[in-house]
C-alpha cells in the first residue's frame, strides 16, 4: 500500500515539474520539445461577437418593458416579442402566411392557455430561426388565429437552445 502511495506522489511531483517547464518555454517563445504538448498548450483565442462560434445579442426594453424586435424566419424578416413564458415561438397566421405556412382548420388540434384566454393552434416545424446573426434550427412552433394572437412571440422552443440572461432593462441572447 505504501509503495502505490509514493507512486502517485512521484507521478504528482513529476506532472508539476513538467508543468512548469512547459510553462517557462512557453513564455520565451520556445519549443518544449513535443507537438502534442505545444497545442495543447496553446491558448484559444477569446470568443467575441464576430467569430463564428460565438454570438451576443443585446435588445433593450421599450417603455412597457417589452422587448421587440425582428428576426428572420425561414428567410423572412417578421416582428416578434421575447416571451420567456410562452412554451413555444408562436406565429399568429398572418405571419405564418407570410412563411407560406397555411394550416387548416383541421390543423388546429392544440389546446392553448394563453393571457387571451383558452384557444386553439396549429403545431409546425420551423426550419431556420435567426436573430442577428443567432441561429437556431428545426424550431418547434405553434400558428395561432390572429384574433388570439396580435403579436408574434419568441417563445422557449428558441431561447432554451441559446443563453440568456436579464439584467435592468437589457436582455442578453449568446450562442
Amino acid at each position: 500500500m505504501r509503495g502505490i502511495l509514493c507512486f502517485f506522489i512521484f507521478i504528482a511531483i513529476v506532472g508539476v515539474g513538467l508543468s512548469r517547464h512547459f510553462d517557462s518555454a512557453n513564455k520565451s517563445g520556445q519549443s518544449a520539445g513535443g507537438n502534442a504538448m505545444a497545442m495543447a498548450t496553446k491558448p484559444e483565442p477569446a470568443p467575441s461577437a464576430s467569430s463564428n462560434y460565438y454570438r451576443t445579442v443585446t435588445l433593450n426594453s421599450d417603455r412597457h418593458g417589452h422587448f421587440q424586435t425582428d428576426v428572420r424566419v425561414d428567410g423572412r424578416t417578421i416582428e416578434f416579442m421575447v416571451d420567456t413564458g410562452a412554451s413555444f415561438v408562436a406565429l399568429n397566421e398572418k405571419s405564418a402566411a407570410k412563411l407560406g405556412i397555411h394550416p387548416s382548420a383541421r390543423d388546429y388540434t392544440y389546446r392553448t392557455q394563453t393571457a387571451n384566454g383558452v384557444g386553439k393552434a396549429a403545431r409546425v416545424r420551423l426550419d431556420r430561426v435567426e436573430l442577428n446573426g443567432i441561429t437556431v434550427r428545426d424550431v418547434d412552433a405553434f400558428v395561432m388565429p390572429d384574433e388570439a394572437l396580435s403579436t408574434n412571440l419568441l417563445g422557449m422552443s428558441f431561447l432554451s437552445r441559446i443563453k440568456w440572461t436579464h439584467d435592468r432593462g437589457r436582455l442578453t441572447l449568446e450562442q
